[in-house]
C-alpha cells in the first residue's frame, strides 16, 4: 500500500452509509439481531466477514460492493454535478425546481382526500352491519 493510499476501513463506510440511509445503530441492530454495541464495534472494525457484510448491505439496501468502495470524496462530487452552473443551482437563493411545488401539495391533497372517502365508506358499512345484527 502507497502512503497516499487510504486504508479500505469497512465499519466506517458501513456506519457512513448507514447515516446516509437514515437508519440508527440500533435499527442496524435489531435487523442483524445484535446488540448495539456490537454494531457499534463492528462500524470501528477496518475489515468484517464476507456474510456479515452480504447481510449489512442487503438490510442498507446497497451491494456489499457499494460498501466496500464507498467513498466520501465520490458521493460530495457526484452531489456537486446536480449544479448545472446557470445560477440556479443547489446552492443559489433562486432553485430550479424540476415540479411546481403546489401540484406536489395538490396531489397529496388528492391522495388524502381519496384515503379520507375509502375510510369513511367502510365506516359506513360497518354501521350497516352492525344495524342488520341489532335488528335481526
Amino acid at each position: 500500500m502507497s502512503a497516499t493510499q487510504k486504508p479500505n476501513r469497512i465499519g466506517p463506510k458501513i456506519s457512513r452509509v448507514r447515516e446516509l440511509r437514515g437508519m440508527k445503530q440500533e435499527a442496524l441492530a435489531i435487523e442483524l439481531g445484535m446488540s448495539q454495541q456490537a454494531v457499534s464495534a463492528m462500524e470501528k472494525k477496518d475489515t468484517i466477514e464476507s456474510e456479515l457484510l452480504a447481510q449489512v448491505a442487503e438490510i442498507l439496501g446497497v451491494t456489499p460492493e457499494a460498501i466496500e468502495n464507498f467513498d466520501e470524496d465520490n458521493v460530495i462530487n457526484y452531489f456537486n454535478t446536480f449544479n448545472d452552473n446557470s445560477g440556479a443551482g443547489a446552492y443559489s437563493s433562486n432553485p430550479a425546481y424540476t415540479f411546481n411545488p403546489l401540484d406536489k401539495l395538490i396531489e397529496a391533497y388528492e391522495e388524502n382526500k381519496k384515503l379520507y372517502e375509502r375510510l369513511l365508506e367502510a365506516e359506513k358499512e360497518k354501521i350497516a352491519y352492525l344495524e342488520k345484527l341489532l335488528k335481526g
